[in-house]
């Protein structure tokens, strides 16, 4: 996109509604300052861009992404340095949770520490027979990704997953519901990018209200939860989108959304 140029360590393209985003920072796609700015510029974009309807989240090369850069630390010594720091890693996570498309992790190699974490932090996630994930923080003496391994993995496995700092591959990320689905690396790509047109080809606001329900509902209780899908419900109903729907229903025709 234009609106995003120059960008040092992504690129992104856009084709039929679907944004696809590719971590570009060689030879591993490792985090750092410029990396986290970018993202958030990115998904902040998009977030708001009429012409995007769904995101492929992918990396270039072999790797997904090898984490943070541990060159970018900061200094324990330096006051102030360690929340400044925390606070860009979050919103480098953040600017994908919060952003009204959908995003689809393409995971086509490894993805370890942050990058793990950045992959947990999309939607759905797809991943290359090959790939795996892997949280490497109690190797190093360091904790960290705890609440976002827990959005995905079962209990026993989370810590298992934590605990041990294992490699899960594809094959086994899927047994273990953490992936939609496990291809062969030269299918991933096609297959995350087919969905999100498919995503892409449903009415633009409902999609929208759905993934707000997915981020404000998590940890409410179900009654409050329902209640607030049900507002968004409402809302849908006096939009153009929806009477185009139900009248394409009705008249048994393919529907033709305009994000209105």
């Amino acid at each position: 996109m234009d609106s995003l140029d120059p960008l040092e360590t992504f690129r992104v393209e856009v084709a039929d509604h679907v944004a696809t985003v590719t971590i570009r920072r060689p030879p591993v796609n490792a985090q750092n300052g410029v990396f986290r700015d970018e993202i958030t510029r990115i998904f902040d974009t998009l977030h708001e861009s009429e012409e995007v309807r769904a995101i492929v989240l992918t990396g270039d090369g072999r790797t997904f992404s090898a984490g943070a850069d541990l060159r970018d630390r900061p200094d324990a010594a330096t006051r102030g340095a360690f929340p400044r720091h925390s606070r860009a890693v979050r919103a480098g996570f953040d600017c994908v949770m919060e952003c009204g498309k959908p995003v689809i992790a393409a995971v086509n190699g490894p993805a370890i520490g942050a990058g793990c974490v950045l992959a947990l932090v999309c939607d759905i996630v797809l991943v290359a027979e090959d790939a795996f994930m892997s949280m490497t923080e109690v190797d190093v003496g360091l904790a960290g990704g705890v609440q976002h391994v827990l959005r995905h993995f079962g209990q026993s496995d989370a810590r298992m997953f934590l605990f041990t700092a294992r490699r899960l591959y594809g094959p086994e990320l899927h047994r273990m519901r953490v992936a939609s689905g496990c291809f062969p690396k030269a299918e991933l790509l096609p297959a995350a990018q087919a969905m999100a047109r498919e995503i892409a080809g449903k009415a633009p606001l409902a999609v929208a209200a759905m993934k707000r329900a997915f981020t404000v509902c998590e940890y409410m209780p179900l009654h409050e939860g329902y209640r607030f899908e049900q507002t968004q419900t409402a809302a849908l109903a006096k939009t153009e989108d929806t009477k185009e729907g139900l009248r394409a229903f009705a008249e048994k025709r393919r529907p033709v959304f305009r994000g209105r």
